[in-house]
């Protein structure tokens, strides 16, 4: 008995392992930011509400980014060898099956909290399967879009778990959001040019690689400008997340190495996150000062 509980524990390891190397990319970049997102509109703060929201998005991500690794093995085996396909973990036989399984699940998920965050679920699907199966994750603009669309679908699936009703606050926050990552989805791409590059992947840095990174310098501080103002901030708090947006830009324009490419990437994060908590002002005016 005992030999057969310490083999179960680790199998149970190893799956419940392997699940977290599929999402740990994406925590800093969809997880944390898109629960702050939704917990800062939501009036609903309790424990249980908020676990059921990471519980849906967790498992959202799990399927969106096994569909994804699916069919960039290749190229992941140079950026993320250690995600579960190119290691090994895992074969990508399985993996489609295992999507396609996750798929039902999350629909079934969706449709216990309610119809609005079905329709989220069912969005998110049809999303994944554009880019993924239908190869728009090649072109440089479509597959923007499709980041565009996913990302404001798990924003708007988590903050419906939360509360069953949008609010003129949540709408805007959410436009808010979609022209952000619109507008700077491709920061994700600068660490990435190498492996981009080999899989004939045409991202923004490839393209225009002088280009792109003027524009990161201009659009990051133009964006923290008009966020502020959208959402009042006060003098204080409008100078310190300006003055973010600024230092992220100009480290992407000066800094173009590979390791300098994904320490920038982890302060555009800090700084995304931060557009994710702004709407708070609009609630509780918390940065008013």
């Amino acid at each position: 008995m005992s030999g057969f509980t310490a083999t179960a524990l680790c199998s149970a390891q190893h799956y419940f392992e392997t699940a977290w190397l599929f999402t740990r990319s994406d925590y800093k970049t969809i997880v944390f930011p898109v629960i702050t997102f939704a917990a800062v509109l939501s009036p609903c703060h309790n424990l249980l509400s908020l676990s059921c929201a990471l519980f849906w998005v967790w498992f959202h991500l799990l399927q969106a980014n096994i569909s994804n690794q699916t069919y960039s093995a290749h190229e992941d085996a140079m950026n993320h060898p250690w995600r579960p396909v190119p290691s090994g973990r895992i074969s990508v036989k399985d993996c489609r099956i295992l999507r396609w399984g996750l798929m039902v699940f999350c629909l079934t998920l969706s449709s216990i909290f309610s119809i609005n965050v079905l329709i989220s679920s069912a969005l998110l699907t049809v999303v994944e399967i554009v880019h993924d199966d239908f190869g728009l994750s090649h072109h440089p603009i479509f597959k923007n879009l499709c980041n565009v669309g996913g990302y404001v679908t798990f924003e708007l699936g988590a903050t419906l778990v939360l509360c069953a009703q949008l609010c003129l606050t949540s709408m805007t926050a959410l436009t808010c959001s979609a022209l952000v990552i619109v507008l700077t989805i491709h920061a994700q791409d600068f660490p990435d040019t190498n492996g981009d590059r080999m899989s004939g992947r045409q991202t923004l840095p490839i393209v225009a690689p002088e280009e792109s990174r003027i524009y990161m310098l201009c659009v990051l501080p133009a964006l923290s400008f008009i966020l502020v103002s959208i959402w009042n901030l006060g003098p204080l708090c409008s100078i310190v997340f300006v003055s973010i947006g600024f230092g992220v830009g100009l480290r992407f324009f000066h800094l173009r190495d590979e390791i300098s490419d994904r320490s920038t990437y982890m302060l555009y994060n800090i700084w995304l996150m931060g557009t994710h908590l702004l709407p708070a002002n609009a609630r509780f005016c918390v940065l008013a000062w």
